[in-house]
């Protein structure tokens, strides 16, 4: 008996909703980047995107443990000699609350235009509100 290995023109993308309010971060990214690589699926193949379209709703009010929105960092570089720039996760959550999730979602995801294929099907929201309606999600429990 063969292996499968999925056909692009075989794959069934679907839409999930997933509420971060109250989840710890790390453990909702490890879920999110599971399902976007389509690896809970039986037909998950390596090399192929199989995975579906993941909504994260309420992404301002996800938990970090310890003492990481103190000490934890966001460190970036404008180009520019000197360019360095820090933000803790204290004061990244107040600018750009969505960015936080999307950091820890594209860190669990392969290095790879395969990679950056998977997270563009990512969306990310900080309240409850989000434009897919359209594709009717479905709610995900994580």
């Amino acid at each position: 008996m063969s292996t499968y290995v999925a056909k692009a023109s075989e794959i069934e993308r679907k839409w999930f909703v997933v509420d971060a309010e109250g989840k710890t971060l790390g453990r909702l990214a490890t879920e999110i980047s599971m399902v976007l690589m389509g690896k809970n699926k039986p037909t998950y193949t390596p090399f192929l995107d199989t995975g579906d379209f993941v909504i994260v709703v309420n992404a301002a009010k996800v938990n970090l443990t310890g003492n990481k929105w103190n000490q934890k960092m966001y460190r970036y570089h404008t180009g520019y000699p000197g360019g360095l720039k820090e933000m803790t996760y204290n004061d990244l959550r107040k600018r750009k609350p969505e960015m936080m999730v999307e950091l820890a979602v594209k860190g669990m995801l392969p290095k790879s235009t395969l990679g950056r294929q998977m997270f563009k099907k990512l969306k990310v929201y900080a309240g409850p509100e989000h434009k897919q309606s359209a594709q009717q999600p479905v709610v995900l429990d994580i």
